[in-house]
């Protein structure tokens, strides 16, 4: 496969192969994450209510698939996760920490997190497209606009070294093959519950393809790197939606455009994928909002994603899932923030309960007798 890559590289380019591997594994996150249900939210939700139902199972079906097949490709020497950013570079826990908070709550305001957000819109859902698209507005503004003054401030609070000192499994002294059996714990854990809950099919496939695309990324652009004749270095990542979504505004709206690369050709076929999904269920329909109210809450949300997302380093997905896979501590800070987050926000706006009262007792009305 090496060799094909580089002979691919050599004919069409590095940009060009990147993009179409980014076509190839977003559309089958897509499909495969619509079909499934896949999200975080919902996750979320359950777990704070203790339930471990149909959602969580799906999640966690996801994360372990993913840790399972990144570990193993490790260890069969076929990826090295060394030179990630997630791991390599120097990370903020302090941003980290508060960027999954503000993520957490955001999520459960637009009823899903930037992937949902994504999926749902390619289904009809225009709620989801609104917030998609002031999502990404704001992880720009937090990226490289007004926000990023902000952002740098929280991030420079409290840092870590990249290195040993970025990575989970090494800071316990352990190593990949620790990262693999911890994974096919949770994979067991996983699917003990998706058995008890549901037997949907789609929802077995499709959890278990999510999370192959998450680790298919890491491979797929790691070999790109190691077969790439670019003068340029080849960074290889993974999937995420935050920077995606801020490129591709950046995209539409500047000239000249971005570089061509592994993200445009991802995040379009993620929609794709999701919508010939919602075609196969026959779930495609168009949605909108009920009344004022939700929409200034859908909006509110997404602004909370996207600076938490760029505060965070990636999303549910780029940091949740494709820095968890790699055990990039700063990922799973933002992980638990999210879910601390997203549990205070459902709290927040959960509707009081009406109790029933019982009915007050009336004296009995005496009637005179006549004399």
């Amino acid at each position: 496969m090496a060799m094909e890559l580089a002979s691919w590289v050599e004919r069409f380019g590095t940009a060009a192969v990147l993009a179409m591997g980014g076509a190839a594994i977003g559309a089958l996150f897509g499909f495969c994450a619509q079909r499934s249900r896949f999200c975080l939210r919902a996750a979320v939700i359950e777990f704070w209510h203790g339930k471990f139902g149909e959602k969580l199972s799906v999640w966690l079906l996801t994360f372990a698939t993913a840790v399972v097949a990144v570990q193993g490709l490790v260890l069969l020497g076929w990826l090295d996760v060394g030179g990630a950013r997630q791991l390599s570079n120097r990370g903020s826990l302090s941003g980290a920490l508060v960027g999954g908070l503000l993520f957490g709550g955001g999520m459960i305001m637009t009823r899903g997190c930037a992937s949902r957000l994504l999926v749902l819109s390619a289904n009809g859902n225009l709620r989801a497209l609104l917030s998609g698209l002031v999502f990404a507005v704001t992880a720009q503004a937090a990226l490289s606009g007004s926000l990023a003054p902000l952002r740098s401030a929280i991030s420079s609070g409290w840092t870590v070294d990249g290195g040993a000192a970025r990575n989970v499994l090494t800071r316990m002294g352990g190593g990949p093959w620790d990262g693999l059996a911890m994974g096919i714990v949770w994979l067991a854990v996983a699917i003990f519950f998706a058995h008890r809950t549901a037997n949907r099919v789609w929802m077995w496939l499709g959890g278990i393809g999510t999370g192959l695309a998450v680790a298919l990324a890491w491979w797929f652009t790691y070999a790109v790197s190691q077969a790439s004749f670019s003068a340029e270095a080849v960074q290889m990542q993974g999937l995420t939606f935050s920077g995606p979504s801020a490129e591709w505004l950046m995209r539409v709206l500047v000239n000249p455009a971005p570089a061509f690369g592994f993200d445009a050709g991802m995040l379009p076929a993620v929609f794709a994928g999701s919508f010939l999904g919602a075609l196969v269920g026959r779930e495609w329909k168009v949605e909108g909002f009920k009344d004022g109210y939700s929409m200034a809450r859908y909006i509110v949300g997404a602004m909370l994603m996207g600076f938490g997302s760029m505060l965070a380093g990636g999303c549910a997905v780029g940091a949740g899932l494709t820095g968890g896979a790699i055990f990039a501590i700063t990922s799973w800070v933002t992980l638990a923030g999210m879910f601390v987050g997203g549990g205070l926000m459902d709290r927040l706006l959960a509707e009081p309960v009406q109790t029933a009262q019982p009915p007050t007792q009336q004296a009995p009305v005496v009637v005179p007798l006549a004399p």
